[in-house]
C-alpha cells in the first residue's frame, strides 16, 4: 500500500458499513478520501475521529444524491478544484427493495437501477476523466457488487440480482476497453455475500424482524472483511490485475 500513500481515493456510499470502514482504513493508510453519501454528517463525525486519532491520512466528505447526475458531476468537478486528480474510484453504494418483479413498485426498481448501475457507471467514467486528465497511468477502478451477480438465490429482489448481474458484465467490459486503448488503468470487481451492515434493514424498512432473522441466520461478514479484499486489489503488484473476487461467509450456503 505504500505507492497509494498520500494519494486520492473516492468512496461512494460512505456514511455506514463497507464504505465508512473503507473511509477509515484508507485514511489511515495514507491515503486522501473523499467519501460521499446523501448522509454527510456521518462522514464528517468519521473524518473528525480519524484527525483526532492521527490517521496518516484524510476524509474529506461530500454530499451526494448519487440518483442525480448533476450532483455527481458536482461532486468530480469539487474533487478536481480540491484536490486535482483521482486515483482510486470505488463505487460501493448499492441499493435494494423488497419488491418482486410481478408486483413491484416501478419507483423501486428505478432506485435500484439509478444507484447500482447508472450512478456506478457515470462515477466510473467520470473517475476515467480525471484520471487521464492529471496523467494517472496506474489507476484502480473498484466496483463493490454482489455474490447475487454470479447466482440467482431463491425469495430475493430479482431486479437487485439484475443489476448486480450487470455490474458483472460492466465491469468485464471496462476491461475490455482499457485493454483496447492501451490504458494501465485496472479494474476489479468484489462480490460478498451476506455482510452484517445496514443493508437489509434498509431493504425491509417495514419488516425490520426479517431483516433482523437475516443476519442471526448464519454467522454474517463484516465489513473490515471486504476492506481487507480491496486492501489485497490495491496492494497487487503491478503486472496483476486483480479481476474478481467472489467471498461469502463460511456458514452461507448459496
Amino acid at each position: 500500500m505504500e505507492r497509494w500513500r498520500g494519494r486520492i481515493a473516492l468512496v461512494t456510499g460512505a456514511s455506514a458499513g463497507i464504505g465508512a470502514a473503507l473511509c477509515r482504513e484508507l485514511s489511515r493508510q495514507g491515503m486522501q478520501v473523499v467519501g460521499c453519501a446523501r448522509n454527510v454528517s456521518k462522514i464528517q463525525e468519521l473524518a473528525e475521529e480519524e484527525k483526532e486519532r492521527g490517521s496518516q491520512g484524510s476524509i474529506h466528505a461530500i454530499k451526494c444524491d448519487l440518483t442525480q447526475e448533476p450532483e455527481i458531476l458536482s461532486m468530480f468537478d469539487e474533487i478536481r478544484q480540491t484536490f486535482g486528480r483521482l486515483d482510486v474510484c470505488i463505487n460501493n453504494a448499492g441499493l435494494s427493495h423488497n419488491t418482486t418483479l410481478l408486483s413491484g413498485r416501478t419507483a423501486d426498481w428505478k432506485n435500484m437501477i439509478d444507484v447500482n448501475l447508472l450512478a456506478l457507471c457515470i462515477c466510473t467514467r467520470e473517475a476515467v476523466k480525471l484520471m487521464k486528465e492529471a496523467n494517472v497511468a496506474n489507476g484502480q477502478i473498484i466496483h463493490i457488487s454482489s455474490m447475487s451477480g454470479h447466482r440467482i438465490p431463491e425469495q430475493t429482489s430479482f431486479m437487485y440480482v439484475g443489476t448486480k448481474v450487470m455490474v458483472r458484465a460492466i465491469t468485464e467490459g471496462l476491461r475490455k476497453e482499457f485493454k483496447a486503448e492501451g490504458s494501465r488503468i485496472r479494474v476489479a470487481s468484489i462480490s460478498p455475500g451476506l455482510v452484517e451492515t445496514e443493508f437489509e434493514y434498509r431493504c425491509f424498512a417495514d419488516d425490520l424482524d426479517t431483516a433482523k432473522s437475516i443476519y442471526e441466520s448464519i454467522k454474517c461478514m463484516e465489513p473490515e472483511d471486504i476492506v481487507q479484499a480491496i486492501l489485497y486489489v490495491l496492494g497487487a503488484p503491478q503486472r496483476v490485475e486483480v479481476h474478481d473476487i467472489l467471498l461469502r461467509p463460511l456458514e452461507q450456503k448459496v
